[in-house]
C-alpha cells in the first residue's frame, strides 16, 4: 500500500540547512514547520482579515463551503490579507517552494479553514486524489502552507496528521481521497496532533492523510491556507483567486512571476467551488 520514498533531485548544496531539513521532512513525514516565522502582530492582523472575510462570505450564497458540522472553508483574494506579500515572499517559503516544486512554482490558492465550537472529527482524508506524477515518479507536485490565526490549545480541535502517508497508494479509497475505515487504526497509531502558535507557519503535502478533530472549546480555530503548485499540477482550475492591476504592479517581479491568476479591473467575491463532498457531514 505504501510507496517507496522519493530521491530528492535538488542538490543539497543549493539549499540552506533549514530548507534542506524541511524538504527532507516533506519527503518523509509529509509535514514540517517554521516556528516563529512571523510576529504575533502579523498573526493578529491575519485574524482580523479572516474575521472580515468570513462575515462577508457568510452573507452571500456559496461564499463559504461546509467541511463538516460547524466547520467552514472560504477562499479569498490576496488583497483581502494585509500580510499576503510577507507570507509568499518569506525566504523560507520561497526556498521550500523552489526546492520541492521547481523554480517556476505557481501560487494558486488563498483561503482559510474555520473549525468553530462544536466542530466534529472529520473522516481521515487527503485533499485531492494522488497525481500520476506522484504515483509513478514519487514526486510532490503541490504544497499547502498553513498559518494559524490563534494559539492552538488541546480543546480547540487541533489538526491531526498521519506522517509518511503521502505515499500511500489509494487502494480502496473512496474518490481516491477517503481511505477505508479498516485503515483508521493505522492512522491513529501514526498520527500526531499539531498545536501551532501565532506566527508559526507549517508546510505539508495535502496528500498526507489528515483530519480536523472535535472542537470542544467555545472558540473558533481559524487557519490560513496558501496553496502552491508545480507547473502543470492543475489545481488552479479549482480556485478563483484574482488580483487587481494596481496590486499586481506593486509586487516585486520575483512574486509576480509565480502568480497564474487573472489580473482584473475589479475583484469579484469568490463563489466557492473546491468542495469536498465527503467532508460535508463530518465523521460517520
Amino acid at each position: 500500500m505504501t510507496g517507496e520514498a522519493p530521491i530528492l533531485s535538488t542538490s543539497d548544496s543549493t539549499l540552506d540547512a533549514d530548507v534542506q531539513k524541511t524538504v527532507d521532512a516533506l519527503n518523509t513525514d509529509g509535514i514540517s514547520a517554521r516556528r516563529g516565522a512571523f510576529s504575533v502582530d502579523w498573526a493578529d492582523t491575519l485574524r482580523e482579515d479572516i474575521d472580515i472575510a468570513f462575515a462577508e462570505a457568510l452573507s452571500r450564497p456559496d461564499g463559504a463551503v461546509g467541511r463538516g458540522p460547524k466547520r467552514y472553508y472560504v477562499e479569498m483574494h490576496p488583497e483581502q490579507m494585509h500580510g499576503w506579500l510577507e507570507l509568499v515572499d518569506h525566504p523560507w517559503v520561497r526556498s521550500v517552494c523552489e526546492a520541492v516544486l521547481g523554480p517556476d512554482y505557481e501560487i494558486i490558492e488563498l483561503g482559510f479553514d474555520i473549525p468553530g465550537p462544536g466542530a466534529k472529527n472529520q473522516p481521515w482524508h487527503r485533499d485531492f486524489p494522488m497525481p500520476e506524477e506522484t504515483r509513478v515518479n514519487r514526486r510532490l507536485t503541490s504544497l499547502a502552507f498553513n498559518a494559524t490565526a490563534v494559539d492552538t490549545a488541546e480543546d480547540m480541535g487541533p489538526f491531526q496528521i498521519a506522517p509518511t502517508t503521502q505515499w500511500d497508494l489509494p487502494e480502496g479509497f473512496e474518490h481516491e481521497m477517503f481511505p477505508p475505515k479498516s485503515a483508521y487504526e493505522r492512522y491513529e497509531k501514526l498520527s500526531t496532533r499539531k498545536y501551532p502558535q501565532r506566527g508559526d507557519v507549517s508546510v505539508r503535502s495535502a496528500l498526507t492523510i489528515h483530519r480536523g478533530t472535535e472542537n470542544q472549546s467555545d472558540k473558533s480555530r481559524p487557519v490560513l491556507v496558501l496553496g502552491v503548485d508545480a507547473p502543470g499540477a492543475g489545481n488552479a482550475e479549482h480556485h478563483d483567486m484574482a488580483v487587481t492591476r494596481d496590486f499586481y504592479d506593486s509586487l516585486p517581479e520575483r512574486v509576480q512571476r509565480h502568480l497564474v491568476c487573472p489580473i482584473v479591473d475589479e475583484l469579484v467575491p469568490i463563489t466557492q467551488k473546491h468542495s469536498i463532498e465527503g467532508l460535508m457531514m463530518g465523521e460517520a
